[in-house]
Formats: C-alpha cells, sequence, structure tokens
C-alpha cells in the first residue's frame, strides 16, 4: 500500500478494499506487514541477540552442539536470503542494509544464509528479458520469477569475475548484519552456470550442474577457484577476509546435490545430449563414459580378482569390456556383491570430493569456520547411504518442505493432520548423536491454508529434539519501490502475514529456548550393509527405510545415528498409537483417523494450541480457547524473560489462513491459478481467549497491534472472571497483540 497518502493504520486497513476497488471474501480482512514502519514495536524481540558477531571468536564445536567462545549455546533461528520476486534483493543497495538488518534482528533472526550468490548478476540493460520471462511463466501458471542476482558477472564468457558492485553490498550487508549480532552463512556451489570461456565439457547442453560437481577435473577446479574468490575476499568494512572471519559461523560446500540422488532417481543413464527427450535430470554421455571408467577403475582397487570375476559375469561383459554401472530398475535384481560394490563405489566418490574439498577450505584457504558439505533434502529417498560423506564434516544439515508445490499433488492439507509423514518426523531422521543439527531450508510453501501451524510446531519439536539451527527458506529484502506489495512466491516469507508475525514467538520458543529437550534419547545404529541396502527398500520404509522403526519416535522421545558402520539394529520398541506426547510433558499431538489433529505446546514461558481447536478441545496450562474459527494457531509467549505467570509483557498471536486480494484456488484447491495482488489478507481468529493464572494481576491491557507492530487504537482491558482473564478476539483485524499485565 506504498502508493497510498500515509494515514493512521486503522483508517488504511478499513479503507483499503474501497481504495483498490477490489472484492474481499468474507471472513477476511486487508492485513499489510509494513517493515518499513515497524522501528518501536513492544514486541520487538531484538533483545535476544548478542553483538557484535563474532566479537570473541568463532561459533564452535562443544559436547554435540554450536557454541559461542564462552562455552554457551549458540541456536540459529535464521532465514535464506535470496530474490526470486520482482524488486527482491539477496543484497541490499548500501543505503537499505542497515534497515533490512534490523528487520532481521527484531525478528530474533541470528544468522542469515546467502544462497545462490555465484548466479549471474542481473544487469539492468537486460531487465526486459527478465520481465518477458515473468509474463511467459504467468501465461503458463508457473512460478512466476527469475533466478536471483548474484555476484557473477553475466557480461563476460566465463563465470570467474565477480562484479564489484555487488561484491561491495554483500561485505557491506555482512558487516550490518555483524554489529546487530546477526551472523552468516555462506554457500559456494548452488546454481553455478557455467559458460564456454570456462572449458567445462558440454557445457552448452547440460541444464544443472548437480551430480557432474562430483566427477569432473575442470569443474572441480572451477569449484575451488570459486572458493577462493570469494573466502579469500577482504571486506573493507570489517576489515577480515571472509576466510578468517568470526561472523562467518558455516560455510557449505554444495546445495543438494549427490551421486546417490542421481543412482536412485535413475539420473546417471548418461542419455542427455543436444534435442533429445531429456527427461528430468541426467548425465550427458562424455560423464557416463568418465563415471563408468571411474567405477571399473575402482573395482580392480577393491574387490578380490575372484569378485570382479563374478560381478563381470552377472553383468554379461567379458575381461576387457568396461563392468555397466546399474540403473534403478536393476536394483531390486542385483545380487548383494554388484549392488554393494557399487553402492560402496558412490560413497568413495562423495567422500574423496568433500573432504578434499574440505581440506582445500580448510587447509589452504585458512578457512576458520565450520565446514559442510551436502544437506539431507529428499526424503523420499534414504538417507544412510548420503550420510556416510557427510557425516564426516564438522557438522549434519537438512532440508525439508511440508508438501513441496513440485512434489505433491494433493496438497494444502493440514499436518497436523499427519503427524507420522510431518516435516518433523522426516528432518529427525538425519540428525547424529554427538554432532550439531541444523535445517537450512524448510517451509510450508504458498499457498497453504494451513501455513499457521509451521512455525510453532517446528519450533517447538526442535528445541524438543536439542537440534541446532533453523533457516526458513525464504527472505527477500524489497528495496526501493520496484518490488510488489504482496505475496508471489511459493516460498517468499517477507511479507506473509502470518508468517512474519509468528517468526518472533518461534524465536523465542528455539533460541531461549523455552521448551525443554527430550529426557530420553533414542540412538540407532546400522551396519555397512544395511546402509547399502536401503537403497533396495521399497518407498512404504521412508522417511526412515529402517523396517520396524517407531515412526513417531521423535514427538515422544530424542532420536539420533549412532553409527552407519556399527551393529546392525532390527528390532525397536513398538509404536503407539496417539495422542503422541513428549516425555518432557511439554508437548501433546492429538489426532482422530488423520483427522482433528491439534498440538499443544505447555511451557513457563511459551503456550500453544494449533490445529483444529473445537473439533479437538484441549487447552494447556494458561490457554483455553472459545473461539469461532474451525483451525488457527494461538501462541502466548512471555517478552519479559520470566514465566508467562509473573510476566507484565507478553506475545500473543491468534493465526488462520491468510491469502493475497484476488486470488484464485485451482479446481483441486491445491494451488492458486491466479496468485493475485495486494493488499494480503488474513482471516482473523474471533471470538474469545481465556488466559489463567497471571499471578497478581489486577488489569489486562490487550493492544491490538499493525503488520508493523505497532499498537492501534486504546487498549482493550480484558474481563476478569472467576477462572482467568478472558480477551476477546477479532475486535479489530488483526493476528498478533501486545499485552500488559498491570500488576
Amino acid at each position: 500500500m506504498r502508493s497510498l497518502p500515509r494515514l493512521p493504520a486503522a483508517f488504511l486497513v478499513a479503507a483499503a478494499p474501497a481504495l483498490l476497488g477490489v472484492v474481499i471474501p468474507a471472513g477476511f480482512e486487508p492485513f499489510s506487514i509494513e517493515h518499513a514502519e515497524n522501528v518501536d514495536s513492544p514486541v520487538d524481540v531484538s533483545f535476544l541477540m548478542d553483538g557484535p558477531a563474532g566479537e570473541n571468536g568463532f561459533i564452535t564445536i562443544e559436547n554435540g552442539h554450536l557454541v559461542k567462545p564462552d562455552g554457551s549455546r549458540f541456536r540459529i533461528w535464521g532465514v535464506n536470503m535470496t530474490g526470486w520476486t520482482k524488486g527482491s534483493e539477496i543484497m541490499p543497495p548500501r543505503e537499505e542494509a542497515a534497515h533490512w538488518a534490523d528487520v532481521l534482528a527484531r525478528n530474533g533472526v541470528n544468522c542469515v544464509r546467502f544462497h545462490f550468490l555465484d548466479m549471474p548478476w542481473h544487469d539492468p540493460e537486460r531487465a526486459e528479458e527478465r520481465e518477458a520471462y515473468r509474463e511467459r511463466a504467468s501465461e503458463r501458471n508457473r512460478r512466476n520469477s527469475v533466478p536471483p542476482s548474484g555476484l557473477v558477472d553475466p557480461n563476460r564468457d566465463d563465470t570467474r569475475h565477480f562484479v564489484p558492485e555487488q561484491l561491495d553490498r554483500l561485505d557491506y550487508f555482512i558487516a550490518e548484519l555483524k554489529k546487530r549480532g546477526i551472523y552468516s552463512n555462506l554457500n559456494l556451489n548452488v546454481g553455478m552456470r557455467y559458460k564456454e570461456g570456462d572449458k567445462v565439457p558440454d557445457s552448452d547442453i547440460i541444464r544443472l550442474y548437480k551430480g557432474f560437481d562430483y566427477i569432473g577435473e575442470r569443474l572441480l577446479e572451477l569449484q575451488k577457484e570459486y572458493a577462493r574468490m570469494l573466502l579469500t575476499h577482504r571486506n573493507p568494512y570489517t576489515g577480515n577476509t571472509y576466510a578468517e572471519e568470526p561472523a562467518v559461523a558455516t560455510v557449505e560446500i554444495v546445495n543438494e546435490n549427490s551421486l546417490y540422488e542421481f543412482w536412485f532417481r535413475n539420473w546417471l543413464r548418461g542419455e542427455r545430449v543436444e534435442g533429445g527427450a531429456n527427461y528430468q535430470l541426467d548425465l550427458t554421455p562424455f560423464y557416463e563414459e568418465k563415471l563408468t571408467r571411474m567405477y571399473n577403475d575402482w573395482l580392480r582397487d577393491h574387490p578380490r580378482p575372484g569378485e570382479i570375476a563374478t560381478i563381470r559375469k552377472e553383468s554379461g561383459v567379458g575381461a576387457d569390456a568396461l563392468v555397466p554401472r546399474l540403473r534403478k530398475g536393476d536394483f531390486t535384481i542385483a545380487s548383494r556383491l554388484r549392488f554393494h560394490a557399487e553402492a560402496d563405489f558412490y560413497a568413495q566418490v562423495e567422500t574423496d570430493f568433500l573432504m578434499g574439498m574440505y581440506r582445500y577450505i580448510k587447509e589452504d584457504l585458512g578457512v576458520k569456520s565450520l565446514v559442510i558439505g551436502n544437506a539431507d533434502h529428499t526424503y523420499w529417498i534414504p538417507n544412510q547411504p548420503m550420510m556416510r560423506a557427510n557425516g564426516q564434516l564438522d557438522f549434519i544439515d537438512a532440508h525439508v518442505y511440508w508438501q513441496h508445490p513440485a512434489a505433491f499433488g494433493r496438497r494444502n492439507t493440514p499436518m497436523v493432520n499427519d503427524p507420522l509423514d510431518s516435516t518433523i518426523i522426516k528432518l529427525a531422521r538425519s540428525p547424529f548423536e554427538g554432532r550439531p543439527f541444523t535445517v537450512s531450508e524448510v517451509n510450508h510453501p504458498n499457498p497453504s491454508e494451513y501455513s499457521a501451524e509451521m512455525i510453532p510446531l517446528l519450533a517447538a519439536y526442535a528445541a524438543f529434539q536439542d537440534w541446532d539451527g533453523i533457516y526458513f527458506y525464504t527472505f527477500e529484502t524489497k528495496p526501493g519501490d520496484d518490488w510488489e506489495d504482496f505475496v508471489s512466491d511459493y516460498f517468499d516469507v517477507t511479507l506473509d502475514p502470518v508468517k512474519m508475525v509468528q517468526m518472533r514467538v518461534g524465536a523465542l520458543m528455539f533460541r531461549r529456548p523455552d521448551i525443554a529437550p527430550a529426557e530420553e534419547t533414542f540412538v540407532r545404529t546400522y551396519s555397512r550393509e544395511q546402509v547399502n541396502e536401503a537403497m533396495r527398500l521399497p518407498e512404504s520404509t521412508r522417511p526412515y527405510f529402517t523396517p520396524g522403526y517407531p515412526k513417531s519416535m521423535p514427538l515422544r522421545h530424542g532420536n539420533r545415528i549412532g553409527a552407519l558402520e556399527g551393529e546392525a539394529m532390527t528390532e525397536f520398541p513398538a509404536d503407539p498409537p496417539p495422542p503422541y506426547l513428549s516425555d518432557t510433558g511439554q508437548l501433546a499431538w492429538y489426532v482422530e483417523d488423520g483427522e482433528n489433529g491439534l498440538v499443544t505446546i505447555d511451557t513457563p514461558r511459551s503456550q500453544a494450541i494449533v490445529g483444529f481447536v473445537n473439533a479437538n478441545p484441549h487447552n494447556t496450562f494458561h490457554l483455553k480457547p472459545e473461539v469461532k474459527n474451525d483451525f488457527c494457531a494461538i501462541t502466548l509467549s512471555s517478552l519479559s524473560g520470566e514465566p508467562i505467570r509473573r510476566s507484565r509483557q507478553l506475545l500473543l498471536t491468534a493465526c488462520d489462513e491468510w491469502q493475497n486480494t484476488g486470488s484464485v484456488w485451482n479446481p483441486r484447491r491445491t494451488l492458486w491459478d491466479e496468485w493475485g495482488k495486494g493488499p494480503t489478507l488474513i482471516q482473523p481468529v474471533t471470538g474469545w481467549l481465556l488466559i489463567r493464572d497471571l499471578d497478581g494481576a489486577v488489569a489486562v491491557l490487550v493492544h491490538p497491534l499493525d503488520g508493523a507492530g505497532r499498537p492501534v487504537g486504546e487498549p482493550q482491558e480484558a474481563r476478569r472472571l472467576e477462572p482467568g482473564w478472558e480477551v476477546e478476539l477479532g475486535t479489530y483485524p488483526t493476528n498478533h497483540y501486545y499485552i500488559e499485565v498491570i500488576k
């Protein structure tokens, strides 16, 4: 609503439909996130920040967790920084860097994952070309975005030069983040597109280099060169190279890139050719032959001679021919000997690549930050083989999305109704005993009528599992006036009127943390044979690919991998029916035959009730809702650090669904046929909320907040009833409130 004159917030909200000439669906009200105006909100949680980042040294590992130099825990509440949508930027211009750093700090964000820095800079002279791309995408009902603008100079015939202005933006932004206690996570190989001048074989055919990076000598040279260019660059605003910058918490080698994934998904066929069908991803014949020769060289050095003869006989090739590699369709009929030999070969290739890059980054470049390899990222594929290499680096990382638009047909269903397929369960397969664990990408992608469940559930269960970090995908700075004032992407949370409101709640729950870790942790171990055989198990065993393992374990106890080359475990405890109660007594997940799911979070400093609050009513110590909405997420957190019952300052959120003005669902109600425009609309939670046991309270003042987090109008005084204080929700169209408790 930047085109409107500056008017009181209450007037803007009430008048927006008439001014814009749009029809607002019944039950929805305009509510826009206003980052520029959010400067003095009473629910600002920047008090969680310690600044400057890295003041006393680097983030390290102690007792299996990320720690600061003083030994205190470092829990990451982060965002990915990208720029897919119109007018968005990974790095804002210098004049806006301080503003966006403030925005992140106010929302409790203490680490930023810089993603797609290896993409070309958006040359302004090519703006028309990008807009034409957006229009074509829109016409085909596809994601209306272009790749983010990175550091690489697009006006050269190679990818080996940075644009000085873009590098300066990165330097200045990182310096501003550092001042506010916000660390950086630098990604290396994410989306590089090589050109003719790079002299990469088949660069004119390859669309995406995932998989290729492990086996191409020239690709390895270029990855090392890129790492050197970025990590040995000296930031003039901090005085440090990125190799010696303590405000850099992590360096990531590759993003969602694994030979095991390519093997499992039948993407190592070698059929990608110019003008070919080129289904999904695949190697070109050049790289397929190279990989096959690497495999045959490995066979000569590893199995015993008699075993090689057996493999050759099974493969149907003579002594002088190359042994062909298995395709996915051959997995179930291949002998144990042949299948395990090839599985072990890929483990060696991935280990050699990742450990080689690790040593280059740490020893040759002198990087002092923690370094990780590839994230566990595809949950219909077993992760144990992929973790054989990644488990040797500094810590473990994972990605997951609830009903990713590219991977789900029937979507837009509530996660609370499906606890055993939840993001919590999928992520909990990855952590190792005695190792830090982070989630560097996660989201409930848009559109979803149930996205209000994501942040409170993820923050609570991540704290219960004692994980070390969460980064939401994705946040996009929106400098200037060229950006669109609504949510125009599957993943962007920057203007999301529910997720941005809940970010502060999640920061309090996870960073403070308000949820206690599990009292008992179940550690599972695997033999090497089990790890390899996981690749041949049916999809019904996902996401753990461990037959008999109780899927509900992470909702009840801690969950970790103990070893991948240890004792084979084949017997596990029984999987009880719901409700799933945490062993701390603080979390409970209720569901009835896949319907009416509801989660309660019941801790001294944070409380929440998330899900179908009327169909499956449950209360917490402080909260008893009586609302008209069928589905919603209600949270209450202390802002003072004291328990809720003693605190004088509380943050209340009450969120249901949201949409853009004019958005239109497809007939299946899974995606939007029309994304609509601004302003964003929320369905306010209406009804009453009883807040109990506020010790010594003589009055409770409830301040509705606008999209900038500012109180609107006069506070509402809660009614003192015999069982507690009754707050009326929905008298003003908002989804968050600041509560003053007068004592």
